[in-house]
């Protein structure tokens, strides 16, 4: 458990480092770029100042979100704020997409069939060089990160970043490397206007860009989206649980579990469990109290519910569909909403050793695959 929660605070404090990198390349890029294309009249150029404000206005929207999903739960939120991470980020996704994507291809489109005056190209190509180092600055950060956190897990770093519950990391790493191509967009099309003379290639530029922004624009809010209205865990965490929950010595079978991300490396567990022994109701409650204490005192889990299953219920079937549907519920088992029934004597059975699987999982876990 210690372990756990200091893996845990490293993650934490990396993610804020990553946005902190993030914001000031962003903000030094955005000026440059913005005197740049004052002086060129490049449409590309312009593209790319829109990009990096867009950019730098959503890294306070992040640190925003970092600085309250880590607010702890209390009486009003009793699964705690961690929610609030993907509002913000799905603000900053919001802003990427009209400050970044639909201005770009708006300007780029009124620049057809417009001939731009001649001009010197030399400070355009000097800015999107300077940009091009700050942005791999920016983005080795949130590329060191993702290794390291995708490592951890056993996955693919691309894979990591599209099914994290970590929406800031996710959000930097996607901008850092949508602004990287963007540089390159860029400039081609300011060296083709250069060289042909053809203020279209240029234009063509600043639409492309804006086209690649839209792209992880609508990327980001899909995946917030689907974080803000319930996201399971994946199926190998959703194991770790069930396990845990058997090697408590406490539970003889299991039949509902759904975990669920509540926030960045928050998931709110609900289970209905048959108890082994046949004690007294009060007797019961108590020992399913408890065990959703021990729960919650994984720093992965925010807050755990543990309810008797029907006396009907069928024990979950670990080879169909609670593993291939990240942890739901399968077509024969019961939810733990529902009306639980009397359960007749059982015999009691021996306590299995205790061995947890779940605590030794971290809490910045990743979406289903």
């Amino acid at each position: 458990m210690a372990d756990t929660a200091r893996t845990e605070a490293g993650s934490t404090s990396e993610s804020l480092l990553t946005v902190i990198i993030a914001l000031v390349a962003n903000a030094l890029i955005a000026v440059a770029k913005s005197v740049v294309a004052v002086l060129t009249g490049s449409a590309s150029m312009v593209a790319e100042a829109a990009h990096s404000w867009a950019d730098a206005g959503n890294e306070i929207f992040l640190l925003i979100a970092e600085r309250r999903a880590s607010k702890p739960r209390d009486a009003a939120h009793p699964f705690g704020y961690g929610r609030e991470a993907y509002v913000w980020s799905m603000f900053a996704a919001f802003g990427l997409f009209v400050a970044g994507a639909v201005v770009s291809v708006w300007h780029g489109i009124s620049a057809l069939g417009h001939e731009e005056p001649e001009t010197s190209y030399f400070w355009a190509y000097v800015v999107l060089a300077i940009a091009f180092v700050l942005e791999s600055v920016s983005f080795f950060q949130a590329t060191r990160q993702t290794r390291s956190e995708a490592r951890q897990r056993g996955l693919r770093p691309l894979k990591f970043i599209a099914n994290t519950s970590n929406p800031t990391l996710r959000a930097v790493f996607a901008e850092d490397a949508a602004a990287l191509v963007g540089l390159v967009i860029a400039g081609l099309g300011i060296f083709l206007h250069q060289v042909t003379g053809n203020a279209v290639y240029d234009a063509i530029g600043s639409i492309l860009v804006g086209l690649l922004l839209g792209v992880v624009a609508i990327f980001l809010i899909g995946r917030n989206r689907d974080f803000l209205v319930g996201q399971s865990v994946r199926p190998e965490l959703w194991r770790a649980a069930y396990d845990d929950l058997h090697a408590s010595g406490e539970v003889e079978r299991v039949t509902f579990l759904h975990l669920e991300f509540v926030g960045p490396g928050r998931v709110f567990l609900v289970a209905a469990v048959d108890l082994t022994g046949d004690e007294t109701e009060g007797v019961v409650a108590g020992r399913l109290a408890a065990l959703g204490r021990r729960l919650e005192r994984n720093e992965l889990v925010e807050r755990a519910m543990i309810t008797l299953s029907r006396s009907d219920a069928p024990e979950l079937d670990l080879g169909e569909g609670p593993l291939s549907h990240g942890g739901r519920m399968s077509a024969d088992s019961t939810s733990p909403s529902s009306p639980e029934q009397p359960r007749p004597a059982r015999t009691a059975r021996s306590a299995r050793p205790a061995r947890s699987h779940l605590i030794r999982r971290d809490r910045s876990g990743s979406g289903v695959t």
